[in-house]
């Protein structure tokens, strides 16, 4: 594979970092492109893994191949000439959600195979909730990729979208439980918590432990669950609060809704076990939740150019370049996260539920990759996906995200690489 990753940041360096450990002598991974809008960026982690446990490596051999480039990918001609010139046959996204949709064509154009985080989506201004999506997206999320699927499939190339950890190895863990934990599988709710905090915070210390835009887009778009029966229900950012108690040392968490992809793609592709509810929760810190009402009170989620002084800026770009960086937390927090899937279904004639999870510590994160946990988290799961879409054990030409592929196999491969997981059931 020749595979070209589209955004340095902190999640894209820690995927780089999972493949070099996995495939040290390139075995399947033969080079990387490291892409970026900031070429000083780009370098920055093209040096990090030239020394990254060096060590561990004998450094004779030949192995993964890096080199760093600069493209805005806004541009997606230049995209397309970069992945020809380097002769890539996979693309990775790990850039902010806004510009997926121009990689993801990118990629098609450059008849590349593709793989992604997340998909864009597009709220109205005025949404109505209620039924349906119509009411409230000009553009829901994951429809413009599955819109495409037939393009891609009459053109033989793979598109796995949402490939991460949710969505990503939660999406694994409901097709698992689907296809050896129940007959039928009638409700998948995923659970986002754990009990991360800064260790040395202030109290009206505000944490973003993801990437800026992303928080700022799912958390306060409308949100979505879905049921068989109703279809999908669209309510207000922050609807749907509960308390769900995790597996210990995680404790009890207070969980909301917000938009997530998992909601969409599980129907797609479980319905066939006889999936009748899925839902999306995640746990938000009082002082993030503030913070985020603020910023949406006074007009600065937009992206749309407001002039100040004779200089035109975008609020949303204001807030992303001031809030602190996930990448530059890490070493300040403590505690893990905890991610999972509710599952409730039938076997043998009886109720059954199941929790299955993947625990990660923060302090664990930071000594094996340097990177805090909700990062790490993600990056490993992307890192897995991409594993085995390199070697070919998932593969099928068309857009599909993970649950549509077997399990097992990255089961199998989450065991082998050291990402725990655990199945309890209740």
């Amino acid at each position: 594979m020749r595979m070209m990753l589209v955004g340095a940041g902190a999640v894209g360096e820690c995927i780089l970092k999972v493949l070099k450990k996995r495939d040290p002598k390139g075995e399947w991974l033969e080079y990387v492109l490291i892409t970026d809008y900031s070429m000083k960026r780009a370098q920055e982690v093209l040096e990090h893994l030239k020394y990254w446990h060096a060590a561990e490596y004998n450094i004779e051999e030949q192995g993964i191949s890096f080199e760093a480039a600069c493209v805005d990918a806004h541009e997606k001609l230049k995209m397309v000439r970069l992945m020809r010139e380097h002769r890539i046959d996979f693309v990775m996204d790990a850039a902010s959600p806004f510009v997926s949709n121009f990689i993801f064509d990118a990629a098609y154009e450059a008849s590349a195979s593709y793989g992604s985080m997340g998909t864009w989506s597009v709220p109205k201004e005025h949404p109505a909730f209620g039924t349906g999506f119509e009411g409230s997206y000009l553009e829901p999320m994951t429809k413009y990729n599955f819109d495409r699927h037939e393009l891609w499939r009459e053109k033989g190339l793979t598109a796995c979208i949402c490939l991460g950890i949710d969505p990503g190895v939660v999406n694994v863990f409901a097709k698992y439980a689907a296809e050896y934990l129940f007959d039928e599988l009638l409700e998948v709710h995923v659970k986002d918590g754990g009990n991360l905090h800064e260790s040395d915070g202030e109290k009206d210390t505000v944490q973003f432990g993801f990437n800026v835009w992303t928080i700022l887009d799912e958390v306060m778009n409308p949100n979505a669950e879905w049921s068989e029966k109703e279809g999908f229900q669209i309510e207000d950012a922050f609807a749907g609060e509960e308390e769900f108690q995790m597996p210990e040392p995680f404790g009890v968490n207070r969980l909301v809704k917000v938009e997530h992809e998992e909601v969409v793609t599980m129907p797609r592709y479980l319905r066939k076990y006889g999936l009748q509810k899925a839902s999306f929760k995640i746990a938000l810190d009082d002082n993030l939740l503030n913070a985020l009402k603020v910023i949406n009170a006074l007009g600065l989620r937009s992206t749309h150019p407001v002039e100040v002084d004779g200089v035109k800026v975008i609020p949303r770009d204001v807030v992303a370049a001031c809030a602190p960086q996930p990448k530059d937390i890490g070493a300040r927090m403590t505690g893990g996260m905890c991610v999972g899937v509710h599952c409730i279904g039938k076997k043998d004639g009886k109720k059954k539920e199941y929790f299955i999870y993947q625990p990660f510590d923060n302090e664990e994160s930071m000594k094996t990759w340097g990177m805090q946990a909700v990062v790490g988290q993600t990056g490993f799961g992307a890192a897995l996906g991409i594993e085995l879409l390199g070697k070919g054990v998932w593969k099928d030409a068309g857009v599909y995200s993970p649950e549509y592929f077997p399990a097992k196999p990255y089961m199998d491969l989450m065991e082998e690489a050291g990402l725990a997981y655990e199945i309890e059931e209740r």
